[in-house]
């Protein structure tokens, strides 16, 4: 098979969660664990990083891997889900896998894979270890997929584990309370090995203490070790102030990354760092920091996270999708200089709308629109359901045509949000 045979395969054999939703969704660990045996278990080859999360992870991960790159490391890293192109799922130093690496995969476990009925993110993450094995990656960042406890990349015994956060999202696979989404969140914890809280929660972190204490792993929460004094846009990214509390250093850094809700994601990495640097083998400077913060969109490829993608009017793009990550999103439109705002907003069906929508300004001008995928919401749909929240605007049927309408509106002074989906995003960029 050809690169493009080969994903007509896998996309048709193992249909992923973000095209199909919760039916594509295998929970548990004996699929990927017998895989990965019958690869020689690779993630035994290299240390490993353990992000989950609802919102931020992706952030975070790329951020670390950006400076243990800048650190000198070969550094892997493993996210979901991809924009555009599948590889960017899997990188090494920044590069994605190459076509053949993909073929060469599948050609030789096509049928142990379909023997093993393995989940479409399942194959990915196998994909991932073999490939940083055989690459000599020396540390990989693992981004989760869903959940924790039961996700594929749950095999692995990392350093340290991180989760950014806790948010009402695919309440029908975690459960429909935080505590009850925490739990599988925190069943990435492992046995004697530290976890770093991105944000602490009343409603979350007994249950994090509980499970760690139970594996006599010890619980960080990064804005107990670190704070932002200071922060504003600086070019394309924003500068900071940060300060180390235990013994006030502070320290100044830029962030190649926009986005207010970015000042928690910076605190996560600068936990994970400082906890890597004193406590494991790995060596991070303060220079492979500074530098790896403030190149993380080129060293890693980062994208739609707060992305400028045009002037005059100023277009935005923004990958947020659920009332937890939105809620930061739309405080940021609100807060922005516009004459006037126009958003092309699309979503996929197992998004909680009526928790959403509210947080979207009245004010603005909505091009309601769908992306092309099984799960997107009919633009017609979506609209109705935004008018009962006093959003007004029009149709449009497909994201480009969305995006075409809203600059033909707008004036130089205004300003265009592209979001709601990661897949609205994808076609814009």
């Amino acid at each position: 098979m050809n690169y493009s045979q080969t994903l007509e395969f896998l996309f048709s054999a193992m249909p992923p969660f973000q095209q199909k939703g919760a039916s594509a969704y295998k929970p548990g660990l004996e699929r990927i664990t017998e895989f990965c045996r019958l690869l020689g278990n690779p993630q035994r080859n290299f240390y490993t990083i353990h992000v989950a999360g609802t919102n931020g992870k992706g952030s975070v991960s790329h951020m670390l891997a950006s400076i243990l790159q800048q650190a000198g490391y070969r550094t892997g890293l493993f996210t979901s889900p991809h924009l555009r192109d599948f590889r960017e799922r899997i990188r090494v130093d920044g590069e994605m896998i190459s076509k053949q690496k993909i073929v060469n995969f599948v050609d030789k476990y096509r049928n142990a894979m379909l023997d093993a009925e393995l989940s479409f993110f399942e194959m990915t993450a196998a994909l991932a270890f073999d490939y940083f094995a055989q690459s000599d990656v020396e540390v990989a960042v693992i981004e989760t997929g869903l959940g924790g406890r039961l996700d594929a990349t749950n095999i692995i015994t990392p350093l340290v584990s991180v989760i950014t956060n806790i948010g009402l999202e695919h309440t029908a696979l975690l459960g429909d309370t935080l505590p009850q989404i925490a739990a599988e969140k925190a069943g990435i914890i492992k046995k004697s090995i530290p976890v770093v809280i991105g944000e602490a929660d009343e409603a979350c972190n007994g249950v994090f203490e509980a499970r760690a204490a139970e594996l006599k792993s010890r619980v960080i929460y990064a804005e107990k070790v670190f704070g932002v004094e200071a922060q504003r846009p600086e070019g394309n990214g924003q500068y900071f102030e940060v300060v180390r509390h235990r013994d006030g250093h502070r320290f100044c850094l830029t962030l190649g990354l926009a986005g207010n809700y970015q000042r928690r994601n910076i605190i996560t990495a600068c936990a994970v760092a400082d906890y890597l640097h004193e406590e494991t083998p790995l060596t991070i400077s303060r220079r492979a920091f500074v530098d790896g913060v403030r190149n993380v969109a080129e060293l890693t490829s980062l994208q739609g996270r707060w992305q400028t993608i045009g002037t005059d009017p100023c277009i935005i793009c923004d990958t947020g999708h659920n009332a937890h990550g939105l809620k930061y999103v739309t405080e940021q439109l609100k807060a922005s200089r516009y004459e006037r705002l126009y958003c092309v907003l699309g979503f996929v069906k197992d998004k909680n709308l009526d928790e959403i929508l509210p947080l979207f300004p009245k004010e603005a001008y909505y091009i309601f629109t769908q992306a092309g995928v099984e799960r997107a919401v009919a633009a017609a749909d979506l609209a109705a359901r935004a008018e009962t929240f006093g959003l007004h605007g029009e149709t449009v049927d497909t994201v480009a045509k969305a995006l075409e309408r809203a600059k033909e509106m707008a004036r130089p002074e205004d300003m265009i949000f592209v979001g709601g989906s990661t897949f609205v995003v994808a076609e814009v960029l």
